[in-house]
Parts: C-alpha cells; structure tokens; sequence
C-alpha cells in the first residue's frame, strides 16, 4: 500500500504565495509522474501541472508563470510553488503520483487534499 501526504494549505491574501509539500510512503518501487490538481465548490477538479520523471513539466495556461513544480525523488515528493495567487483560485489542491509498487503493479495514488483559500 502506498500514501501521500499532503501539507502547506492554509489562507492567504490575493498577490500571496504558498507552497504545498506531497509526500509518499509505503511499497514504492518507482514513481513515474507526479502532479497537482485542484477543484473548486461545484466544479470539476482540473490538471493544474505534471511533472515527469526527470523533470519535464507541464502547466495549466492560467498558472504558467505563477506556479512551479518540482520533485524530489530521494524523498519521493513534490512541491508546487504559487506565486501570485488569485481570489478566483481557492480550491481543494490535490496531489497525485503514478507509482509502481515491489510487485510491478502501476497505479495512481491521490492525497488527501488540502484546502487554499485566497481572501483579503
């Protein structure tokens, strides 16, 4: 069995910054790619960015330029920097990872959220 952990949430003014750590344990042969989603009240979550093993990323067109992934695969983590943020951007961030456990099986593993509220 394989968890993530996510931390760094929290409330922040619009033009902030906050930076979210996910991190996995449990029977982890290899991670493939890592990535951030979000949903808002009544949406759909989206993609906001993916990163690949080493290191080729993409984003969503809003955040480019504000936010920034980055792993660290020693410590099996992810981070996603925002910079910038703005007030139509609260939402459930949620990290996933594409891990391979010690039997060989591929799976997509998700965290357990953690809430960014922008407000003045």
């Amino acid at each position: 069995q394989v968890q993530l952990v996510e931390s760094g949430g929290g409330l922040v003014q619009p033009g902030g910054s906050l930076r979210l750590s996910c991190a996995a344990s449990g029977s982890i042969f290899s991670i493939n790619n890592m990535d951030w989603y979000r949903q808002a009240p009544g949406k759909q979550r989206e993609l906001v960015t993916v990163i690949a093993t080493f290191g080729s990323t993409n984003y969503l067109d809003s955040v480019k330029g504000r936010f920034t992934i980055s792993r660290d695969n020693a410590k099996n983590t992810v981070y996603l920097q925002m910079n910038s943020l703005r007030p139509e951007e609260p939402a459930v961030y949620y990290c996933g990872m594409q891990v391979q456990d010690r039997w060989g099986t591929l799976r997509h593993y998700w965290g357990q959220g953690t809430q960014v509220t922008v407000s003045s």
